[in-house]
């Protein structure tokens, strides 16, 4: 993914894709004080500001004041001139929090990174926003998971990364490798923009697995022109498991821009896969005028490539289509495919993702393929119907994963807070949970979505709650389920629409309408997380059930960051998305995965999803509570309730 014309630092919309670029609107980067670390990372830091040498021979001056009783009164009253001077306060100590990992010998020594810094001293808070088991750097700026693949016995992740900053900028590709998808090590920068055709950028692309076992990545440049290229990337050395080291192939670029595609609208390869005329296929996002498309190029070397006269697809209005992904799913089964390895007959639908640049929203569609792509329905398109997730999720990227045959989801979640805050922390964005997807076979018409089972291994102290009659207005603590980390399951048994003596008034209800605040006849219910004991912070999910004027009783899920944090310049956009409940259900379930400053939450196995950033700053750890909740007029009946606590990879 790239963004087009931009100044590295300055393009708030690229940068992070905020939204409303919190409410504080401005940065200040002239305030608070900034601290320099020593290359030793058990030295004090060193305070560069004339206010911090001030303070320093204050501090001195009250050692002498200890050991010089007998001049107390003038010491006392020099100390008070001293500490009467605006800006000053005792100094604390700023720990180095690089991520390390001493028992993982097999490993390389990580890259270093030159930026970042450590937390301001002033906001204590914003150390608890990194997350614990979420896949992050130990510093600086990430987006767009790239080129995810498994390779001889670990899994690969690459990532845009910004080795310099916490800002978007000087973008290249980290890597890091797991051999379980929850616990990561990184590995020195497998890309960085070092040749003419990617001076001003190794942007977003894939990677390519050959029949021959040998990894291949393809990857768009950003030229010392602007001119979005695409480009070749093989392994040094294939008996290295690794992967440590990467060659840029001669022939670079591969591609540039067709004549009708503008030079700053041509990016993000997807992985390549084989069709039964013996060629590779690749597509890249592109637009013409507003109209979205997903070129197709095909090659037998991955050398030579042909531009085909079809487009993968196209939608008019969508705009600049990034990270174009394109996998089939089966129809029997509840197994990933390989796309390369589709059978002539087998029964299988297509998914056809698009990463839409002008609202920063994951849209995908269902359908069927054969030299292009049609949608088995026309009103769900990309941009017009489905999303991957209706929160804070962008620029996502799936793998087949050949050891346990399942496709995964990678995305990318971006920060709710300032650029400045992200300064101070040294850190921006982390990536989902690693998601199964596979077609639902009770509609044939969406995905599921669910984190992959090692997830589970973090599970530890379990509390389990069963049968609790919630009536309106209820607030009920869920004791021993305090904490940042938790994996929580909860069914609601689906309320008795039917038993209602006056129908309530028809109407759309929409989550930001006043969030969980606002009531009905059946909602909202649902769970309180990170939520302070006297809740003046607190993230809620619930369901919120309304008639429609067709007489159909349609069921909401929506995720409230709007009372989430007492600190300024928050995004606080109430997400949701109304879904479908099969008929055959006859409950609504949850699942949040709640991790310090990220709460995942999975609708009805799987159905929908909604990510969320929150930056509580008293609803912290221990500080931080679960609550069941119903703040609807009719009781609601929790089923069943579980919540995990879970332990840190970091």
């Amino acid at each position: 993914m790239a963004p087009g014309n931009v100044n590295f630092v300055g393009d708030i919309g690229r940068q992070n894709s905020r939204g409303a670029e919190n409410e504080a609107g401005e940065f200040c980067e002239d305030e608070g004080h900034y601290v320099q670390m020593t290359d030793n990372n058990g030295d004090q830091p060193e305070f560069e500001t004339p206010e911090f040498k001030s303070l320093g021979h204050c501090i001195r001056f009250r050692s002498v004041l200890l050991t010089a009783i007998c001049i107390a009164l003038m010491t006392c009253f020099s100390l008070l001139i001293c500490l009467s001077q605006p800006g000053l306060a005792p100094a604390k100590s700023v720990t180095d929090t690089a991520w390390s990992n001493p028992s993982a010998s097999e490993f390389p020594v990580p890259y270093t990174t030159k930026g970042g810094g450590s937390p301001s001293v002033a906001d204590n808070y914003l150390s608890s926003e990194r997350t614990a088991f979420h896949f992050q750097p130990e510093r600086n700026w990430m987006n767009d998971p790239n080129g995810p693949m498994f390779y001889k016995g670990y899994y690969h992740i690459f990532y845009q990364y910004n080795p310099d900053a916490a800002v978007w900028g000087n973008i290249t590709w980290a890597h890091s490798v797991s051999k379980d998808l929850v616990h990561w090590h990184p590995l020195n920068l497998a890309l960085v923009p070092d040749h003419w055709y990617d001076a001003e950028g190794v942007w977003s692309g894939s990677a390519t697995v050959l029949p021959d076992g040998k990894p291949v990545i393809l990857y768009t440049g950003s030229s010392n022109e602007s001119v979005q290229l695409q480009n070749m990337a093989v392994p040094e050395d294939l008996s290295d498991p690794l992967l440590r080291k990467w060659v840029k192939v001669p022939q670079n670029p591969m591609l540039v821009p067709p004549p009708s595609i503008g030079y700053t609208d041509f990016r993000d390869p997807t992985t390549a896969w084989l069709e039964s005329d013996g060629l590779w296929r690749i597509s890249i996002g592109a637009k013409e005028g507003t109209t979205g498309l997903a070129l197709v190029y095909k090659t037998s070397d991955f050398l030579d490539w042909t531009l085909q006269n079809k487009f993968l697809h196209k939608v008019a209005g969508t705009g600049m289509w990034e990270c174009v992904d394109f996998y089939p799913v089966s129809l029997t089964g509840k197994t990933g495919l390989d796309t390369s390895k589709v059978q002539v007959n087998q029964l299988v639908k297509y998914v056809l993702k698009a990463s839409l640049d002008d609202n920063k929203h994951d849209y995908y569609t269902v359908g069927v393929y054969s030299t292009d792509f049609l949608p088995d329905d026309p009103t769900k398109d990309i941009g017009l119907g489905l999303r991957y997730d209706y929160g804070k999720f962008y620029a996502s990227k799936t793998f087949y994963d050949p050891v346990q045959e399942r496709r995964i989801l990678w995305g990318w979640v971006n920060e709710s807070d300032s650029e400045l805050d992200d300064i101070k922390k040294g850190w921006a964005s982390v990536q989902t949970i690693p998601r199964t997807l596979v077609l639902d076979n009770h509609t044939g018409s969406n995905l599921l979505q669910w984190p992959i089972h090692e997830l589970e291994s973090l599970r530890g102290d379990k509390v389990v709650k069963q049968d609790i009659l919630l009536d309106g207005g209820a607030m009920v603590k869920v004791d021993g389920a305090s904490g940042s980390q938790l994996d929580i399951e909860v069914t609601f048994k689906y309320p008795d629409v039917h038993k209602l003596d006056v129908l309530p008034e028809q109407k759309e209800y929409v989550c930001s309408q006043g969030g969980a605040a606002e009531r009905g006849v059946f909602g909202p219910f649902g769970l309180l997380v990170l939520a302070a004991n006297n809740l003046v912070e607190q993230t809620a999910v619930y369901f919120y059930l309304t008639l429609r004027p067709n007489g159909k009783w349609v069921t909401t899920v929506c995720s409230d960051q709007s009372r989430s944090s007492l600190a300024k310049g928050i995004d606080r956009t109430v997400y949701g998305i109304t879904i479908d409940k099969p008929p055959t259900d006859n409950f609504l379930s949850l699942r949040l995965i709640v991790d310090h400053s990220i709460v995942e939450t999975f609708v009805q196995q799987g159905i929908a999803c909604i990510t969320s950033r929150v930056y509580p700053t008293i609803a912290i750890d221990r500080d931080a509570h679960v609550f069941l909740f119903n703040n609807g007029n009719e009781s609601i009946t929790m089923q069943t309730l579980q919540v995990w606590q879970m332990s840190s990879t970091y």
